[in-house]
């Protein structure tokens, strides 16, 4: 009885901490390391209101705007990708053609430096599409973020006058991880195979320490069940390793969906004391190895993906195409819907001195 005394009260002492971090919109990362070198990211996408999503192939030899204006960085893609755009001026989730995969997720605690003249520049909202359109593995990302030949920088969240703070996972076709934030101006990069889970606040270094005192009681005794942060960390770490590694691709995709269904909001869910717990509106998967990027609206019936390997990303004859999604993502796609993309004109990433702001 005294020891399980003790273990509630330790459980309060952690509840009563974890009240205390500032709450962030809702987002979870997780990457699924299997059997036979398959590896599988998953996220949800949780905000308040429609994030205006669609996806999108980017072809290589793309001629880059860092949408940071006069003093911004510019480069001609590489790789081809396939992303989920914010607003249509923002890349927020993707996979490229070599099975780098990059996702932005929020992070109150963010700060980014103070734009120079003398520093070049890249806005927040194409942060996921440099790194998708230069890099094949994360390694290579790691290396030459670590240069900080350039910094982000932010702008507006629609309709309100707090600036989008975000923070980049980015994961590999060998499982490799790593976690990019800026923390009081400053990049810090968290580098490991290990780092398989990104959620919101507090900062990754910060949900590490608390994720520890759910690794010591043990996920089949007792795990967090609220929709706060650190709370759908220990969910996620503790599942995603969990599930089966040795079961064929689409038992494994299967396994990886149900995690990220396990850490998503409720739709409809609002706290009105919390407002910024939001709804989860979408959710994406990313098998690695087969080149699968699975795309699951809460307002359709169905779950459809986009295959990478029947796309041609090259430069002479790859085109820049959209698949609509439509309103809240209600556009119904079922199965392989690879060749529902059409042909369109690329939308223009945003940020500061430009006449929009940032996710308007």
């Amino acid at each position: 009885m005294k020891k399980i005394t003790r273990s509630l009260l330790s459980t309060a002492v952690i509840a009563l901490s974890i009240a205390a971090i500032p709450v962030s919109l809702a987002c979870t990362r997780a990457v699924f390391l299997g059997d036979n070198d398959h590896v599988i990211t998953g996220r949800s996408m949780d905000w308040k209101v429609d994030v205006g999503t669609n996806l999108w192939v980017m072809p290589q030899g793309l001629h880059q705007n860092g949408g940071a204006g006069p003093n911004s960085i510019e480069w001609v893609s590489k790789y081809g990708s396939v992303i989920a755009s914010g607003y249509d001026i923002a890349s927020t989730d993707g996979v490229n053609e070599k099975g780098l995969v990059a996702n932005l997720l929020w992070l109150v605690e963010s700060e980014y430096p103070e734009p120079t003249q003398d520093k070049k520049m890249l806005s927040i909202s194409a942060w996921a599409q440099y790194v998708l359109d230069n890099f094949a593995t994360v390694e290579e990302a790691v290396e030459a973020l670590s240069k900080e030949e350039f910094i982000v920088v932010t702008d507006k969240v629609p309709g309100e006058t707090r600036n989008a703070t975000l923070h980049l996972s980015i994961s590999d076709a060998t499982g490799d991880s790593a976690i990019v934030e800026y923390i009081k101006g400053k990049q810090v990069i968290h580098h490991d195979r290990k780092y398989q889970v990104m959620t919101n606040s507090p900062t990754f270094e910060e949900q590490l320490a608390l994720n520890s005192y759910w690794q010591k009681i043990g996920g089949t005794v007792m795990l967090p069940g609220t929709n706060r942060a650190a709370d759908r960390f220990a969910r996620a770490s503790f599942y995603i390793n969990a599930i089966p590694k040795d079961k064929d691709a689409r038992t494994s995709i299967a396994s990886v969906f149900s995690v990220i269904r396990n850490v998503s909001v409720p739709f409809g869910i609002v706290t009105e004391s919390e407002p910024n717990i939001s709804s989860t509106r979408w959710r994406t998967v990313v098998d690695h190895k087969n080149l699968l990027y699975f795309f699951e609206s809460a307002l359709t019936p169905n779950t459809f993906w986009v295959d990478l390997k029947q796309i041609d990303f090259s430069e002479k004859t790859g085109k820049v195409m959209k698949l609509d999604l439509g309103p809240e993502q209600k556009n119904i796609f079922s199965g392989d819907a690879t060749a529902n993309f059409k042909e369109a004109e690329l939308f223009q990433f945003e940020g500061i001195n430009q006449e929009s702001h940032l996710f308007n």
